[in-house]
């Protein structure tokens, strides 16, 4: 048997001998067929064979050919043979992927994974590659580690669809996010450990830490509180503080975590000098202001960073983008002393030759083009470039979180770049047909026409219906906010309204309005504008039925016999001042607006009175994204020339969700002879408000807030003295909404200062779009 077995072995060796010489053997190739292709053409081996028709095929060549099909990646096996004088290549295909499918994600999203898929060459439509699957595996295992999620278990499965293909299944069970039970710092002697504690986003677990998930462990986290505690220490003085280690143990159940931060306080350091050094582009003394460094403070690398940063944004207003200023501590350990040194390396001066734009796909380039402050040609000012990136936010086209900006170098040269803006539309054609509720209007039916951006020529035009248990409202509007190409906007409105203030939080009365105007902005400077406009207005006032006698005998004085209308010719005119950062839910910034109002002297049955306003509001980040803002507004109003009393219908108005939380819409102030709401001709108005992101929700983030506040105002009329010790206020919570249906906002007061005959209201809300 044993004999057997030897002879049978010596054949096969034999004639693999024999098929070995076959191939191996030389000869000139007349011919090249490919077997076994299933997907591939055989123009794609033929692109890859290191041969041709006529070469002369021998041992060299095939180990060549063979290595060079394997190197692809298309193919499990590859063999070559000879037909005569034929070379066959016959090959197998690695199948390919027809489906992914991916189960059990929650943390890490299916779009962010198929992102890193694509990546890396594993998608639908590749060749699949079991190695790169293994490597997603793990790499998926330590994106979840980093996220303290220690009991992740993921399994794949391929499985054959036909035609070549698989599909890959992987599933995720990701488990409990380990918690923090401890966090211990070592080495602190200058401050307690719970003040340094303070300053980490990361807890042990708690009460709170179930809502906030404060105390789920992430590597990311962890570095980022790492940070801040350096940044505690370096700011205040300790330049040689550093965090020796910071182990992170886990216990063998994989649901607690304990983490020791191990670091050395080191002594703090006073500053006893400050100079500049390097090539000045500018003279010594312009720059020296820019040092927030003081000298015989303690140190700061905040306020070193800070500076460097200024420097930096000084030089590149004049051209030199790519300017370095580097600070350099001298220590003297001997006294605890450092002396800074900010080294200025301007680099050459920087020309941009082109600004071009990408992603307004229905926006003209002109409607872009003309917010830039940075010309072509001209030396790049990154204040200029940093100010046309804030100007495309402000337009309302684009989403403003991917508006972008980059400065590449232009190839082949070393003092040109072009500014690339990245832009992507919003839909800035809106109709809008729907209801809306508000405690002080009711039931609202609605419909309008909105179009900001026109085309895409960045005009405005509008239509609106509005329709409410008091009120109906006809309106059209155009803006064109580039009537000369100096940035002057003009534009043109019409209306028509009817009001029934019977159910209204006013004094009663019925009045039809139509009329229409034009008006004009002017930009004086990046922030600052002028405003004016000349409206008529053909007012009826109907006050037939039962109505307060301050109407009747205003129809009675100002009217006219037997008839109450009234021709409106009003004149404003206005500044403004606004360096908010985006115009909805911004972060930093300030408005400031002035106007004055006059009803002029006109044809046929005029009034004359005049109003002035004042309304300003200031924004500044607290931390993060919470927002501290203040408002205020002023108004006066009052009756002028042949018209003896200021017309009750330009009353101001306070209470309710836009003034004073707490009291019912518009009811503050005097009452008429019936005991309605008459409004004043003067107004004050205040309010402060801490305003905060949805907690655990971060795509609300740019779409909805919260907050808390605190309201204060009145309204005053013509016969009485303006008492401040009248104000009322009211502190509470208040939740908005920019839905696609319109403004949602909500709030919960509780007022203060309420005197007899007041209307109080806690909860306010209102949703749908007013006019």
């Amino acid at each position: 048997m044993i004999s057997r077995l030897f002879q049978s072995i010596c054949c096969i060796i034999l004639c693999c001998t024999s098929l070995y010489s076959s191939a191996a053997e030389n000869f000139v190739i007349e011919d090249i067929r490919v077997e076994g292709l299933q997907r591939l053409t055989p123009g794609t081996i033929f692109n890859y064979l290191p041969l041709e028709v006529g070469d002369t095929y021998d041992d060299q060549i095939s180990r060549e050919a063979v290595r060079s099909l394997f190197n692809t990646g298309f193919f499990d096996d590859v063999r070559l043979e000879r037909d005569g004088n034929v070379l066959v290549v016959i090959v197998k295909e690695r199948p390919a992927i027809g489906a992914i499918n991916i189960t059990g994600n929650k943390d890490i999203k299916t779009e962010d994974l198929t992102k890193g898929l694509d990546q890396v060459g594993f998608s639908t439509g590749q060749v699949f590659d079991q190695s790169k699957l293994d490597t997603l595996e793990k790499e998926l295992r330590r994106q979840y580690f980093s996220r303290g999620k220690y009991g992740v278990r993921i399994t794949s499965k391929v499985s054959p669809l036909g035609n070549n293909r698989v599909s890959v299944a992987v599933d995720i069970s990701e488990g409990k996010a380990a918690r923090i039970k401890q966090i211990n710092i070592v080495g602190n002697e200058s401050y307690p450990e719970d003040e340094l504690l303070d300053l980490f986003e990361l807890t042990p677990k708690n009460l709170i830490s179930y809502f906030t998930k404060t105390d789920q462990y992430s590597k990311t986290k962890l570095s980022s509180d790492l940070e801040n505690l350096t940044s505690h220490y370096l700011d205040n003085g300790y330049i040689n503080f550093r965090v020796d280690s910071a182990p992170v143990t886990i216990t063998p159940d994989k649901n607690e975590i304990y983490i020791t931060i191990n670091i050395t306080e080191g002594e703090q350091y006073n500053v006893n000098d400050v100079k500049l050094a390097g090539e000045f582009i500018l003279p010594e003394d312009l720059l020296f202001p820019l040092v927030s460094v003081r000298k015989g403070a303690l140190f700061s690398r905040k306020q070193a960073t800070d500076t460097s940063e200024a420097l930096t944004m000084r030089l590149g207003h004049e051209g030199y983008a790519f300017a370095n200023v580097n600070y350099i501590p001298d220590i003297d350990e001997e006294n605890k002393t450092v002396a800074m040194t900010f080294f200025i390396d301007p680099g050459k001066r920087v020309y941009v030759r082109r600004v071009n734009f990408t992603g307004n796909t229905r926006t003209r380039d002109e409607v872009l083009r003309r917010e830039m402050r940075q010309l072509e040609g001209a030396w790049i000012s990154t204040p200029f470039v940093e100010r046309g990136k804030l100007r495309l936010q402000r337009l309302g086209y684009f989403n403003e979180e991917e508006v972008n900006v980059e400065t590449p170098a232009v190839p082949g040269t070393v003092d040109q770049v072009d500014v690339n803006y990245t832009v992507e539309e919003k839909p800035f054609g809106n109709f809008m047909a729907g209801l809306g509720y508000s405690q002080g209007q009711g039931l609202i039916v609605q419909t309008s026409v909105t179009q900001d951006n026109f085309m895409g020529s960045g005009k405005r035009i509008s239509f609106s219906f509005n329709n409410s248990d008091y009120n109906r409202i006809f309106a059209v509007g155009y803006v064109n906010p580039y009537y000369t190409v100096d940035g002057i906007s003009r534009g043109f409105n019409a209306k028509y309204s009817e009001t029934n203030g019977i159910d209204l939080n006013i004094t009663a009365f019925d009045n039809r309005v139509f009329g229409g105007g034009v008006n004009f902005g002017i930009p004086i400077s990046e922030n600052n504008s002028i405003f004016t406009s000349l409206d008529y207005e053909n007012t009826t006032i109907m006050a037939d039925g039962f109505f307060a006698s301050e109407v009747l005998s205003f129809c009675q004085d100002e009217g006219g016999p037997g008839d109450c209308k009234f021709d409106v010719l009003r004149l404003s005119a206005g500044f403004a001042y606004d360096s908010r950062n985006k115009s909805i839910f911004p972060e930093w910034g300030m408005v400031h607006r002035v106007s004055a109002e006059m009803g002029a002297p006109s044809w046929g049955n005029s009034l004359e009175f005049y109003k002035l306003t004042y309304r300003s509001q200031w924004y500044r980040p607290i931390y993060r994204r919470i927002i501290f803002t203040v408002r205020g507004e002023a108004g006066y109003g009052n009756s002028y020339g042949a018209t003896d009393t200021y017309p009750f219908f330009e009353n101001f108005y306070a209470g309710g969700p836009k003034s004073v939380r707490g009291f019912e819409e518009n009811t503050l102030g005097p009452r008429d002879s019936v005991g309605n709401p008459l409004g004043g001709n003067v107004k004050f108005l205040a309010g402060a408000e801490m305003v905060f992101p949805i907690p655990f929700i971060e795509k609300a983030a740019d779409s909805a807030r919260i907050s808390a506040f605190l309201d204060a105002g009145n309204v005053y009329g013509l016969a009485e003295d303006v008492d401040l010790s009248k104000i009322r206020y009211s502190i509470g919570i208040g939740a908005i909404w920019q839905s696609p249906f319109g403004l949602v906002s909500a709030s919960l007061a509780k007022p203060y200062g309420v005197r007899a005959g007041d209307r109080t209201q806690q909860f306010q809300f209102s949703f749908g779009t007013q006019y």
